[in-house]
């Protein structure tokens, strides 16, 4: 752009080739927005003019006034509630935390009456094949009726998902009579600690027969655990081999168990809460020509004369009580499967085996000699760095 402009002519005139500037008389105080506006001293008057070039090096100040915006933060917010996402997403966090405690709790809590009143009923009936048979037809029927009512969706199985189970019911059922068996032999203490050397069945299990490797954590860990189960049987004061084999075999058949649900089950949309059932009622179909041949029912209803002629009709309530507990705890535990990690669940399952051995041990006043609860206290120690390391 070139322009010229003249301030000593008294008229103020416009002269110049474009056709703008010539028709129009532009006031020295008027505000434009091409132009920025020029003080002029008002004693004198000024002439603008195109007849001599002048050459501008900045034309910034020619531009139209921008209003700067300034910059607004926003946060997002619930539509209904206007809380913050990061609010409610701490609340969620919350919510499942209470919920898996919840869950833990209830597991443990079970768990211990069911090992209370099971022992009970072993005590005054010595029966465990039907006693073993009797817990999972309650948990069976249970599972049945909320089906048929639907408090409970049934699941989509079809032929396939009950050959996949079969391996699996087999381990369940012989580990869970073989842990019924010992219960019957030796303290609920006892058997409990036996039980949690099932880490090092199941790492032994892993690598000779699967082929498995794990990190070198983990065999050390296995050191405690059979440590202190070695210790704990040779100071046991009841200690009965028929016991102590069946907490052994109890463990090698919960290790084949998880092994075969493992491999068959992966894929399965079925819940933690009706795979459960449908164990529990294939196992009742295999256990019970089994405990009929072992025990029979001639054994049976001498052995319920005597207990309720000892007893009393409180004996059934027993009865009703071990079976009931024993489906529920192991319900919830299968349960929590679906909500928290294999880690938190081994944790979990420590932490159980604790509080049972605990509270059997002050329920029946079974007499523990001090090298007897540190060889406990090893094995469950052993068990806990043993989850740690599997990890």
């Amino acid at each position: 752009m070139i322009s010229s402009i003249k301030a000593t002519v008294p008229t103020a005139t416009i002269n110049g080739s474009d056709s703008i500037f010539r028709k129009r008389l532009l006031s020295p105080t008027q505000r434009s927005l091409f132009l920025p506006p020029l003080q002029v001293d008002s004693s004198s008057k000024s002439e603008f003019s195109l007849s001599r070039p002048l050459h501008i090096s900045n034309v910034s100040c020619f531009e139209p006034v921008r209003v700067q915006k300034s910059l607004i933060k926003c946060k997002a917010y619930e539509a209904e509630q206007s809380q913050p996402i990061e609010r409610e997403e701490a609340k969620s966090a919350a919510a499942q935390k209470v919920k898996i405690g919840i869950y833990f709790a209830t597991w443990w809590a079970l768990n211990v009456v069911f090992n209370i009143y099971n022992k009970k009923v072993l005590n005054a009936y010595p029966y465990p094949w039907l006693t073993s048979t009797l817990s999972l037809a309650c948990g069976s029927l249970m599972m049945l009726i909320s089906w048929a009512t639907r408090i409970a969706e049934p699941p989509n199985t079809d032929l396939e998902f009950w050959k996949t189970l079969f391996p699996v019911a087999v381990a369940h059922t012989i580990g869970h009579v073989a842990a019924t068996v010992s219960m019957s032999k030796v303290a609920v203490s006892f058997t409990h600690i036996i039980k949690s050397g099932e880490p090092a069945f199941s790492v032994l299990v892993s690598r000779f027969l699967l082929g498995e490797t794990f990190p070198l954590p983990v065999y050390m860990s296995l050191v405690p655990i059979i440590g202190g189960c070695a210790l704990a049987a040779v100071t046991e004061l009841n200690f009965n081999m028929i016991g102590f084999m069946g907490a052994m075999i109890s463990n090698l058949a919960f290790v084949f168990r998880n092994i075969f649900s493992k491999k068959g089950m992966k894929g399965k949309s079925v819940s933690g809460m009706n795979y459960y059932a449908c164990l529990s009622i294939l196992s009742l179909l295999i256990l019970t020509p089994f405990a009929i041949a072992v025990e029979g029912p001639q054994l049976w209803a001498a052995g319920y004369k005597t207990a309720m002629s000892q007893i009393g009709p409180q004996f059934i309530w027993w009865v009703a009580a071990q079976s009931i507990f024993y489906h529920l705890y192991n319900q919830v535990s299968y349960m929590s499967l679906d909500e928290i990690s294999p880690l938190t669940f081994s944790i979990g399952n420590t932490m159980k085996r604790i509080s049972v051995i605990v509270s059997s041990i002050i329920i029946f006043h079974t007499p523990v000699q001090p090298i007897n609860a540190l060889g406990a206290a090893i094995a469950i120690l052993g068990t806990f760095l043993y989850s740690q390391a599997k990890q």
